[in-house]
């Protein structure tokens, strides 16, 4: 399939240097970094998170972290941003 494709500069850089390096068309090697870029992302999303749960401690009175936002403000100031 033909397509107009707009690229970043640095993007094509990459692509043709790589296509330079290994002798291939540009077409194959757009095509295959696309490829693989799909692919991996698909992979990725079902990969299962497994998370630790530790215990923080007791917080200095006055600290809740039922409201995260809340606490980082107390703890660094409101211009924590």
């Amino acid at each position: 399939m033909r397509t107009t494709l707009t690229l970043d500069e640095d993007v094509a850089a990459k692509l043709k240097a790589e296509a330079r390096r290994a002798g291939r068309p540009f077409r194959d090697v757009v095509n295959e970094t696309l490829r693989r870029g799909l692919a991996s992302r698909a992979v990725r999303r079902k990969e299962p998170v497994t998370l630790q749960v530790r215990d923080l401690g007791d917080l200095r009175p006055g600290l809740s972290l039922d409201n995260i936002s809340e606490l980082i403000e107390q703890i660094e100031g409101p211009l924590h941003r």
